[in-house]
């Protein structure tokens, strides 16, 4: 056992807020977990987690009127939560994590790295270098032929500008200055404390606007806790089925079309009685839809908006799509993780997503506790990218014992029938004692629940 925090989780308690004098009651158990790399991504991974789970145990002690409960953090736990998407089975069948059009891929002067998981973004790709769709192995040749004669940077251009994902590998560079969880206070709403229950988020509704693993991680980690959370999705852009199996526990799901109006009709409903809501696209993607977090929080004064993006609010890339590979590629990341032979490389999860997927569920979780105290309204805002800048700056990596046994951590695993078939998944994490240990009920299937609160 390690007792107390480290400095990288003291960091993330106080950019959340947190009261400092709260961090005597974690503690960390079990060897490391996460392989090695070159970055200090077990130290992200745990502290991310134990600053989450603090503040669940922060807001279990002010709904209940007691002292806050201990945090001991399960290090194989972490470590097998935060590669999640590679343990998951369905049916005994292993998830599809990266398609074939995305990953690596030498250009005539570096590396890109691309991103064509979902079908409309391989489609762009493809146009935007001209190149037929087909038989993946043949995609694959003539997309890497294609590429070898583009400098990255061309590539990279063309890509945005045909709506598809490809970013230039990046050498690392000074700090961005993205901060790492940005909290405001919007409006006087009067305080609104919340009632003795069972788990911090017993009886919070939350509209869940977020894909892919960083936002439905977080909108998870509140279900965990007791939220009502339901996810909506545009019809039009269905998420991949193993992505949701992944994500979606303790969730429900539906699909609206938030510009057809008797579907936005229903989403106003839905915000009328909404606690949260988490949103995951760039900045300015919802704004046309009157879906600006100044304009929800118009419309429902003291709602806690929490708005997850991938490159930040300010410079170059604020307007542009990402995930966390691409974020990797373009903030050096890979630059530093790369192979003896040059190749870029990776970090041993996809720590952006998923660290900041917790650290967005703990910035929901204190501002409901601050609310609770103060009123107000209050507006989230973390990214992708901000987690970088902490991991390549702000994180010093601590000397720790060998991991466990001789390929690394011992998974933690669960397995449960769901509507889509037998489950083998990582449980949660994130907890305190005396709390959940899992999910309260397993994901279903995408977009098939009815748009109403339970």
């Amino acid at each position: 056992m390690t007792p107390g925090p480290d400095a990288a989780t003291a960091h993330a308690w106080t950019a959340l807020g947190g009261d400092e004098a709260l961090l005597e009651r974690v503690s960390f158990h079990g060897p490391p977990g996460l392989p090695d790399a070159r970055l200090p991504v077990r130290e992200l991974a745990r502290a991310t987690v134990a600053a989450c789970s603090l503040a669940a145990a922060e807001l279990t002690a002010a709904r209940g009127g007691r002292a806050v409960p201990a945090v001991r953090t399960d290090e194989d736990a972490v470590a097998t939560a935060f590669v999640s998407e590679r343990h998951l089975r369905i049916d005994g069948r292993a998830a599809t994590t990266f398609a074939p059009l995305s990953g690596f891929w030498r250009t005539a002067d570096s590396w890109v790295r691309t991103h064509a998981n979902y079908p409309h973004h391989r489609a762009r790709l493809l146009a935007a270098l001209g190149l037929p769709d087909g038989e993946d192995e043949a995609a694959v040749h003539r997309l890497a032929a294609v590429l070898r004669e583009l400098p990255a940077e061309q590539v990279q251009e063309r890509a945005y500008a045909a709506g598809a994902l490809a970013v230039a590998v990046a050498a690392p560079g000074p700090a961005a200055g993205h901060p790492l969880v940005e909290a405001v206070r919007v409006g006087e709403a009067a305080a609104r404390p919340l009632a003795g229950a069972p788990l911090p988020c017993t009886g919070i509704r939350v509209l869940d606007l977020t894909r892919v693993i960083a936002g439905p991680v977080a909108t998870r980690t509140l279900a965990l806790f007791g939220a009502d959370v339901l996810r909506i999705d545009p019809p039009h852009l269905p998420e991949s089925a193993d992505a949701h199996a992944d994500t979606g526990f303790g969730k429900r799901s539906t699909r609206l079309d938030l510009a057809a109006p008797a579907d936005r009709a229903v989403f106003e409903d839905l915000l009328a009685g909404a606690d949260v809501v988490v949103t995951g696209y760039r900045p300015g993607a919802l704004d046309r839809l009157g879906l600006a977090p100044e304009a929800l929080l118009e419309r429902r004064p003291g709602l806690v908006v929490g708005q997850l993006d991938a490159w930040g609010r300010s410079g170059r890339w604020s307007g542009r799509r990402g995930f966390d590979s691409l974020v990797q590629a373009g903030t050096g990341i890979a630059t530093i993780e790369a192979g003896p032979d040059g190749r870029p490389g990776a970090l041993p999860a996809q720590a952006l997503d998923h660290g900041t997927g917790y650290l967005l569920a703990a910035a929901v979780l204190r501002a409901l506790t601050d609310r609770g105290a103060t009123g107000g309204g209050r507006l989230l805002r973390l990214s992708l990218a901000g987690t970088a800048d902490w991991l390549l700056h702000g994180i010093r990596p601590v000397v720790a014992e060998a991991a466990a046994g001789p390929s690394g951590p011992v998974p933690r695993l669960a397995e449960r029938d769901s509507p889509i078939g037998r489950l083998r998944y990582a449980p949660p994490p994130a907890g305190y004692e005396g709390g959940p240990t899992d999910w309260s009920r397993p994901p279903g299937r995408w977009g098939t629940d009815a748009p109403v609160w339970s």
